[in-house]
């Protein structure tokens, strides 16, 4: 019997195809083309096996995904924007059955000893084309829909295991396995920004076609490119990273612009109070953050425009409380639940596991107050003790950002020899505006500890980051 998943999907796909479902360079597509391609590659792959898609955000990698899951098989998430090196080594780690892309990527990085079977994908209505018969065999998964990358923010990716029913979960809700599912196409049309070799991008596409909701896929964040889907489609809501936020922030959109939007989501990475309300100042558009992490397998907390309305004010910076079916708690180092307001390292009963699930301790600092809001503070790991004395790197990352002149930061620890470790930043700035780090550090001196403050800003072009918008600590540290 088909998955729950796999079912509901099967039948957005038959309910209206010749229906619009993914604009994508302003020319859409119908659910029946996803569907031909789709089907051609479940048709094409071992639908128990494990299929590496070099994804990107094109609605052919939408089909072949799609097609994947309808075969009952498990997609390999590989990112060919990781650089060739590093990307041929992951496939030749991964030994895959059969991996599926474009025919430039398949060419220039998998390993020519390669004993995978190749599938190119060049247009919805084109079928894949064998390139290599291959002869390579990895071991099933069973019950796995996706091997997922997580962001890779501190150092490199590794995949976690989504199951079937985590999926269904994060996409359908509570009621999963009794959802009735959708009678006709939605009229709304959402925006998915955010790029399928994370798992922002997984759950929005998905999201969007449990719901039968037509989409805008863009390839990436592209300021122009996303104001004027905007524009054409006034969404009710869309989702932005911070990154993105801060750049739509300090743009020259107007209200107008986005004037049918009324809330902005936001998640994978900090964002600051003072950035939150300024876009609500600015546009009238309340922001309501997320927590969530790939190994939960979606989200375990988050505002709602009605706790927004009724509580920002008084806890302006919480990242929302727990979602239905979740549980949050605080504990110190030995594992004992802490009391509210209390910080201390934030365990996770995520409700994608199910009610048996075990406490997953994460590495973010937090502190939940009397009303179940929830506070990160920082990561654990990534904490800078500078001649004993903790500095979260969060915090120094938000005093710089809240310069005029900053479109954004990262903080990460140098070692030192008589201190252990100091605080070194590098900072973007926003289009045409000017600073330097002597001004910088006159800034900070009014808004950090002494031993918070920076040894040294560096001024970049661009911060390094991460395909989810995080900045990529690993590439600045080493850079």
């Amino acid at each position: 019997m088909k998955h729950p998943l796999r079912q509901r999907l099967s039948g957005v796909l038959e309910l209206a195809p010749d229906a619009s479902a993914i604009e994508y360079d302003r020319q859409w597509f119908t659910y029946r083309q996803i569907a031909a391609l789709a089907g051609d590659i479940a048709t094409t792959v071992d639908g128990r096996c494990q299929v590496g898609i070099l994804l990107r955000n094109r609605p052919t990698f939408v089909a072949a995904f799609l097609g994947v899951l309808l075969a009952g098989g498990t997609v390999v998430v590989i990112n060919p924007s990781r650089g060739d090196d590093r990307t041929k080594a992951d496939i030749a780690a991964l030994d895959l059955p059969a991996i599926v892309g474009e025919t430039d990527d398949l060419t220039n990085l998998v390993p020519p000893q390669s004993g995978s079977r190749l599938l190119s994908v060049s247009a919805l209505d084109a079928p894949p084309h064998v390139v290599s018969a291959g002869d390579g065999a990895a071991a099933e998964r069973p019950g796995v829909a996706v091997r997922m990358l997580t962001s890779g923010t501190t150092g490199p990716p590794k995949r976690i295991d989504l199951t079937y029913d985590m999926l269904a979960h994060s996409v359908m809700g509570i009621e999963w396995d009794r959802s009735p599912g959708p009678t006709a196409v939605r009229k709304g049309v959402a925006i998915v920004n955010a790029p399928l070799v994370h798992i922002g991008g997984v759950f929005r596409v998905l999201q969007c076609l449990v719901d039968a909701r037509p989409f805008v896929l863009l390839e990436r964040f592209e300021l122009d490119k996303w104001a004027d889907a905007v524009r054409r489609h006034r969404p009710r809501a869309v989702s932005l990273v911070p990154a993105a936020l801060r750049m739509v922030l300090h743009s020259s959109l107007t209200r107008e612009d986005l004037g049918s939007i009324r809330a902005v989501t936001s998640g994978t990475a900090p964002l600051s109070a003072d950035d939150a309300d300024a876009f609500q100042r600015t546009f009238g558009i309340p922001v309501l953050t997320s927590y969530a992490a790939t190994e939960f397998g979606g989200g375990v907390a988050g505002w709602t425009l009605a706790d927004h309305q009724k509580y920002w004010q008084t806890k302006r910076g919480s990242v929302g409380r727990a979602n239905p079916g979740a549980q949050l708690r605080v504990v110190d180092d030995d594992g004992n639940p802490l009391g509210p307001n209390q910080p201390g390292l934030l365990e996770v009963k995520p409700p994608q596991l199910g009610p048996a699930a075990d406490w997953m301790r994460t590495t973010d600092m937090a502190r939940i107050d009397e009303d179940g809001f929830v506070w990160i503070l920082g990561r654990a790991d990534q904490a800078i003790i500078r001649g004993g004395f903790k500095v979260m790197p969060d915090d120094v990352r938000a005093a710089l950002e809240s310069h005029p002149a900053v479109q954004g930061a990262a903080v990460v620890g140098r070692p030192d020899d008589r201190l252990g470790e100091t605080p070194v930043a590098v900072v973007e700035l926003r289009k045409d505006a000017s600073t330097d780090a002597d001004d910088l550090l006159a800034f900070l001196r009014n808004r950090l500890a002494r031993y918070e403050i920076p040894t040294e800003i560096t001024i970049v072009g661009s911060i390094p980051r991460t395909p989810s918008g995080k900045p990529d600590l690993s590439a600045i540290r080493n850079g």
